[in-house]
């Protein structure tokens, strides 16, 4: 079992590393390597998606998002995010890209997939592709090179696939300045607030107490609770029994040499003159000419920061052409050669990349430097100690997990090695064992979500809790239940009171928008209420409201108004309580502004664009198949 966990535990760590570079190991998976069973989870138009292929799915999502939530993941959320649909809708639209790219006949050459892999910095030594780090990186991945290159070869089909939909999908100007005006509009509103809270003169009688119970015991509901006697297994407490030899030291240095050197970058900014791969020959020369005369006028000494904000078509002008320190693999490769050639300082002539004309300037070049093994070995030393440790531990959690089959032999065996079992108060799923426990608890949360699933008196298996491994007993149970109303009759009073406040306070709010439209004098209705006419001012649809602050809700109903149409459908729910609101006036921008903001506007509609026709597309081709998922799946 020791062995198993410890595969694993690699297997994700370079899942980690190569998932920020290669998004094929989370989102393709390798099942389909590892079995071919005959059952299955669905069929995709006569393809099979076997249970291997989506337990491998299933499990990278997970571990995605862990990476992302770390303690807060527990069985819940899980639950809550669906993610097992999610898993399998994920492998069904793998399977039907790669039916459509056949279709289309797209294909990826053996060069075009050498390429693609040698650029992938994970196996690369000093910027270029090493044969022996890709493979000692496959294998610690459990991957062969020819699994892996299945896998990335669909990979940059699918992405060959996607290309081809999304090529047509462009945004023109007047789409862009329609969006400028939409999203720069601003309008200005008269509101009036119904606060629940200003309706102090409520008092439920018994009756009513009574009823709102009856019809709320649910949500007064006792949560279960349990009580578990634990060891805590800390790596801390073996380190001073490790013992690591200079020899051990040594070999980690040579074997792991590239995690002691830090690679060439460059800081650099450009001027980017933009220009279609398919350009006929006279738009080239075109476009080329312009790029020299930018550089020429960079050599005059003109600053080349603003250059690049008068001139550049790249998101970057805005900083100046700014592009950050990067590594040689993170920029095209024409771009890339030309930076790591120059100097600080220097200033390139035009390099054309797919994108288009680049004229560079270097800031900064940061050579790469090595630790030597002397500066090293401190570090190498306390990293082997806390693996070491981190085995012991785990060594010992298994042995007395394996001599432990159930009643008091926790105890027993804890006794025996002289080890200190703890048993806890009972605690709920949700909050987890007392906080006085934290010192021998340090992952409460991920605690109390494994020890809710034990059967009573059930020893459960190691786990890794971060900070240690735990072996835990549940060995009491209490059923959760509906109180009586007795032990919750202030609760219930309390909560009622807010509910028939706020009810008040809507009742009050639909009276006023109905005086309203019969053409009352908002002024003088409010009057009578003893309620403000608060004018915001003028606020666009994703700012704040002047005296409300940022209600989403309210600022869409503003939106909708116009002289026709002064008042909504109904009141206003807000944080503060019910809102009404009234129509004053509107403001259509002009076109100042337009040019500055014009490029990012057009980036971020072509990614709209772009999601939405790649997503309709794929809906269409899935209304086309014949996808059936086995009964079983949801069971």
């Amino acid at each position: 079992m020791l062995r198993l966990l410890r595969q694993n535990a690699t297997n994700w760590l370079i899942k980690i590393i190569l998932g920020a570079i290669v998004v094929v190991f989370v989102f393709w998976g390798v099942g389909s390597f590892r079995a071919q069973r005959k059952d299955r989870v669905a069929l995709v138009n006569g393809e099979t998606i076997t249970s291997e292929e989506y337990r491998e799915e299933y499990n990278n999502t997970i571990e995605r998002l862990r990476q992302r939530l770390g303690n807060n993941l527990n069985d819940d959320m899980i639950k809550m995010l669906n993610l097992q649909s999610q898993a399998l809708d994920r492998l069904i639209d793998k399977k039907l890209m790669l039916q459509e790219a056949a279709k289309l006949n797209f294909r990826v050459t053996n060069d075009e997939l050498a390429d693609t892999i040698k650029q992938i910095e994970a196996f690369q030594k000093d910027g270029n592709f090493d044969r022996k780090i890709y493979e000692h990186v496959l294998e610690q991945n459990r991957l062969t090179p020819q699994q892996f290159e299945f896998i990335q070869k669909n990979a940059m089909i699918i992405e060959k696939i996607r290309s081809f939909i999304l090529s047509n999908v462009k945004v023109s100007e007047q789409e862009a300045i329609e969006w400028f005006k939409w999203e720069n509009t601003s309008v200005n509103i008269d509101f009036v607030l119904f606060e629940p809270g200003r309706y102090d003169d409520i008092n439920p009688t018994s009756d009513e107490i009574n009823s709102f119970f009856e019809d709320n015991k649910e949500f007064c509901k006792i949560d279960a609770m349990i009580k578990v006697r634990f060891l805590c297994f800390d790596p801390d407490a073996y380190s001073s029994v490790v013992k690591i030899t200079n020899e051990e030291i040594q070999d980690y240095y040579e074997s792991n040499i590239e995690k002691f050197k830090t690679q060439k970058t460059v800081e650099a900014r450009h001027v980017l003159i933009k220009l279609d791969q398919s350009s006929n020959p006279e738009t080239v020369e075109k476009k080329r000419k312009t790029a020299f005369d930018i550089f020429k006028l960079a050599m005059e000494g003109i600053d080349f920061a603003e250059l690049a904000k008068q001139y550049s078509e790249c998101p970057s002008k805005n900083k100046g052409g700014y592009l950050g320190e990067f590594k040689k693999n993170a920029m095209v490769k024409p771009f890339a050669e030309k930076a790591f050639q120059m100097k600080a300082g220097e200033i390139s002539e035009p390099v054309r990349t797919q994108y288009g004309w680049h004229i560079i300037k270097v800031e900064k070049v940061n050579e790469d430097t090595g630790v030597s093994f002397k500066d090293a070995k401190d570090k190498i030393r306390n990293k082997l100690v806390e693996e070491k440790a981190k085995n012991l531990a785990y060594e010992e959690a298994e042995a007395v997990y394996d001599a432990s089959f159930e009643g008091d032999d926790l105890i027993t065996n804890a006794e025996a090695r002289g080890l200190n079992i703890v048993t806890t108060d009972f605690f709920t799923k949700n909050k987890g064992p007392d906080v006085k426990m934290a010192t021998e608890i340090k992952n409460r949360s991920s605690f109390a979500s494994y020890a809710f699933n034990l059967s009573l008196m059930e020893i459960g298996e190691v786990q890794d809790f971060e900070t240690g491994y735990y072996i835990i007993q549940l060995i009491e149970k209490i059923p959760e239940k509906i109180p009586e109303l007795k032990d919750v009759e202030e609760r219930i009073r309390i909560d009622l009171i807010k509910q028939m406040r706020d009810e008040k306070a809507n009742k009050y709010a639909n009276e006023l928008l109905v005086a309203l439209k019969d053409n009352k004098h908002l002024d003088k209705e409010c009057e009578k209420l003893n309620l403000n006419v608060v004018t915001t001012g003028f606020f666009k649809r994703n700012s704040s409201m002047p005296h409300i602050a940022f209600e989403q809700n309210i600022s869409r109903a503003a939106f909708k108004l116009s002289n026709a149409n002064m008042l909504p459908d109904a009141p206003i729910k807000g944080g503060k309580g019910y809102y009404i609101i009234r129509f004053r006036d509107r403001k259509v921008p002009g076109l100042d502004g337009f040019e500055e903001e014009k490029e990012k506007i057009k980036e971020k509609l072509l990614k709209q664009k772009m999601f939405k026709t790649f997503d309709a597309w794929l809906s269409s081709i899935r209304n086309k198949s014949v996808i059936s998922i086995e009964k079983s799946f949801w069971e």
